[in-house]
């Protein structure tokens, strides 16, 4: 009888394009398919090592002369919500969470059409259309699920509309936020930070450790929200280490500061795909 064995994931490298956080730099991604029997153990391994899902891709940052970008992620051990955030979660209290398998629908497509002209217009999904947006929610490999946020400000409990959404990962040691978008009209309800905020109630409810949040990124006023939460570390050199204060970070944007390609790759570490036993432990987003 012959005997196969798992063939190591390969890694590649994006052509530099605009960078859409810091101007006049150049950004480049190292990347690997998202695929077969071990793609969660692939996830749940390279997300520890500041790696991002999209669809059946896992990638990360690898500019060629810059490293600003800094995975981030919310230890839920070490947060406290600040009195901005209380008022945050108090002031949409009317808002109601639906989780659901990753299936995407129209009333969705709308809200993320409203939320993508209102803020990223001319970003790089400023053309999506229905059918894209299908495929970056229901394209999945792994354990994932669609998180719908309505709001039921009715009196009568009458459904108001949709006002958030968010993909979320299901990790083995956490939640990662991988898009979420919401109604840019209601401002004032600061849904984009309520909706970090109460995936880590859902990891405190699930006995997970941590929120991944994405990239943050140093002077770059898009990703400056992700430094007010308590408890976050980020990726750095290698290792996770709490952020501490936020203006003592400068973005690393001299081409010494990046190693070559062919040391990043070797310095990645791969998960151990030997057979285990499944777990038939239930979760809170079922």
């Amino acid at each position: 009888m012959r005997h196969t064995l798992p063939i190591a994931p390969q890694f590649y490298v994006t052509a530099p394009q605009p960078c859409p956080y810091l101007d006049g730099r150049m950004e480049r991604k190292l990347f690997t398919a998202l695929q077969g029997d071990h793609a969660e153990k692939l996830n749940d391994t390279l997300s520890k090592q500041g790696f991002r899902r999209s669809q059946n891709v896992l990638y990360r940052p690898s500019c060629a002369d810059c490293a600003a970008c800094l995975s981030a992620r919310i230890k839920v051990a070490d947060f406290a919500p600040s009195k901005s955030q209380k008022r945050i979660i108090r002031r949409n209290a009317a808002i109601e969470r639906r989780a659901t398998s990753p299936w995407a629908t129209e009333e969705q497509f709308a809200l993320f059409r409203d939320y993508l002209d209102s803020r990223h217009a001319t970003g790089g999904m400023a053309d999506m259309d229905l059918f894209e947006f299908a495929a970056m929610v229901e394209e999945t490999p792994i354990r994932s699920r669609l998180i719908e946020y309505e709001d039921t400000t009715d009196r009568h409990g009458v459904r108001q509309g949709l006002r958030a959404v968010c993909l979320t990962d299901i990790l083995d040691d956490g939640l990662s936020m991988v898009y979420s978008f919401f109604d840019p009209e209601f401002v004032r309800n600061s849904l984009g930070t309520y909706v970090i905020l109460d995936h880590i109630r859902i990891a405190q409810e699930m006995g997970l450790p941590y929120v991944y949040l994405g990239y943050w990124v140093p002077g770059s006023p898009k990703m400056g929200y992700k430094a007010n939460f308590q408890g976050v570390e980020i990726y750095r050199g290698g290792t996770w280490q709490v952020m501490g204060d936020p203006e003592s970070y400068t973005a690393d944007t001299d081409p010494m500061s990046v190693d070559p390609i062919a040391e990043q790759v070797a310095r990645i570490q791969l998960p151990d795909v030997r057979p285990v036993k499944d777990d038939t432990s239930s979760d809170t987003l079922d």
